[in-house]
């Protein structure tokens, strides 16, 4: 059964903003109480937070699907709606966040360290917000956004100051053991270890980790066993440890050729050339791994390695090379610049940018891209002719219309606001109020009419005097 996972792909949905409300107050003695329909909530966030605690993501495997919750809509009386709660997903330190294509979203490294993976949708206005001064009685309401939706996928990079590697059996796991108090299962068959395994090794006043990466094989790099799967995760490390068994059995292999071999994958998968590398002589207890180790460190060193014979069954050698390693990790701290904090860049937008394009799309037709229209246009109910006008206006005011008539577009020419795979089409008329001049004056609420005895006493006395003194025109005396 599968226990350790570093890659998933997740499929993410950010909560659909709440509706808004359109609602006018009713109470005895208030005729004309005036709209009172309260905003939708918004949508909640899908967030990925660096938890120390968790090391695979094993979770994300078994359940690739994750949804926030959705904002509620609105009421009347005012009474906005419920906020979406938020999801936070923890992922282990060194995931680094890709999109379907395979460029970097995040890259997460160190705790608390969070990443909007989906954004909740925004509520909708009631018409209590949208009510202005010319505007006294909006009979509509904006609609929630939906929240964002994506594939991302997940890869775990260990977070480690030195990496192990080396041919399967060359004693890594055993080693780690030694050097830390991980406890990585140990067998004297290849491929025991499935797993990257992770030790913390204190070295005087120094602390570093330390990771065993398994299943390194000719032709790793190309897909070969497990090297590939595992590779990712020395990506980070300060320091290549090489360790070669000088007690192999097999009689096609030896020391010098294990390295040349490992090295060749590295050098294959790329992006390692810098990093300072050390020789293991491992199992020197053994009195043939003695004398091979003797016969092959003249060679070694003159190539340029730093060379450590080492036993971890003897606990020999160790001492030594915890501290060389600790040597070069804190070199490696140091020589790395000072973090700054994080400056705030602002980016105003430039005079002329309109926020939307309009793109001609073949004889009559044209689509208007922007953040502002598509938006708009996802907050509007269509089935509202108040609210189309509302949408009409704004586009208006935009200066969408008078771009598309710079553009060349006719009337009856054919309007797409969006993507190609989710716009809203429409033919369209200039100036149009796209059904709401039926409506009389924009904003008139007729439900705001509702009979008052002494007002229709006065229009009827009214309407009588009026029509009293045309007959007197009428009918007066020269």
């Amino acid at each position: 059964m599968t226990t350790f996972v570093d890659r998933v792909e997740l499929h993410v949905a950010a909560g659909n903003g709440g509706h808004g409300v359109a609602s006018v107050m009713r109470e005895k003695f208030k005729p004309l109480g005036g709209p009172d329909g309260g905003n939708g909530g918004r949508g909640g966030d899908v967030i990925l937070v660096v938890d120390q605690d968790v090391t695979t993501l094993l979770e994300y495997h078994h359940h690739p699907h994750r949804k926030a919750t959705n904002g509620q809509p609105g009421a009347g009386d005012h009474r906005a709606g419920k906020n979406g709660q938020d999801l936070v997903l923890p992922v282990p330190d060194g995931t680094v966040v890709l999109d379907k294509k395979g460029n970097v979203l995040a890259d997460m490294v160190g705790q608390g360290t969070t990443f909007v993976a989906g954004q909740g949708g925004r509520g909708g206005l009631g018409n209590a917000a949208l009510a202005s001064a010319r505007r006294k009685a909006p009979g509509f309401a904006l609609l929630g956004e939906p929240g964002e939706a994506r594939d991302i996928v997940l890869e775990l990079k260990t977070v480690a100051d030195v990496a192990l590697v080396g041919y399967p059996s060359a004693g890594k796991s055993s080693l780690i053991s030694v050097l830390s108090a991980a406890k990585p299962k140990i067998a004297d068959y290849p491929f025991t270890t499935l797993v990257p395994n992770l030790g913390v090794v204190t070295a005087g006043s120094t602390v570093y980790t330390i990771a065993d990466v398994p299943g390194l094989i000719p032709g790793a790099s190309q897909g070969k066993g497990l090297g590939l799967e595992f590779l990712r995760h020395v990506e980070r490390c300060e320091v290549l440890v090489h360790v070669l068994d000088t007690a192999t059995l097999e009689s096609d292999r030896d020391p010098v050729s294990d390295l040349d071999i490992i090295e060749a994958e590295l050098a294959q998968y790329g992006g390692l050339d810098d990093r300072p590398r050390v020789v293991v002589l491992n199992k020197i207890d053994i009195p043939d791994g003695q004398d091979l180790a003797d016969m092959i460190r003249p060679d070694l060193e003159e190539r340029g390695y730093r060379v450590f014979e080492v036993s971890a069954v003897a606990r020999t050698g160790l001492k030594e090379l915890s501290y060389a390693l600790a040597g070069i990790v804190a070199e490696a701290r140091a020589a790395k610049p000072v973090q700054e904090a994080t400056r705030i860049v602002i980016r105003p937008k430039a005079v002329d940018d309109a926020g939307f394009t309009v793109t001609p799309e073949g004889e009559g037709f044209f689509r208007v891209r922007g953040e502002k229209p598509e938006r708009w246009v996802r907050q509007t109910d269509f089935n509202n002719d108040e609210a189309v006008g509302y949408l009409a206006d704004r586009l208006n005011r935009l200066g969408v219309e008078d771009q598309l008539r710079k553009v060349g577009a006719q009337a009856g020419d054919g309007i797409a606001i969006g993507p190609e795979d989710n716009a809203v089409v429409f033919d369209w008329e200039p100036m149009m109020a796209a059904g709401a001049e039926m409506l009389g004056r924009r904003g008139e609420d007729h439900r705001m009419e509702a009979p008052r005895p002494a007002a229709q006493r006065r229009r009827d006395r009214e309407a009588a005097r009026d029509e009293a003194e045309d007959e007197y025109q009428d009918f007066r005396p020269f």
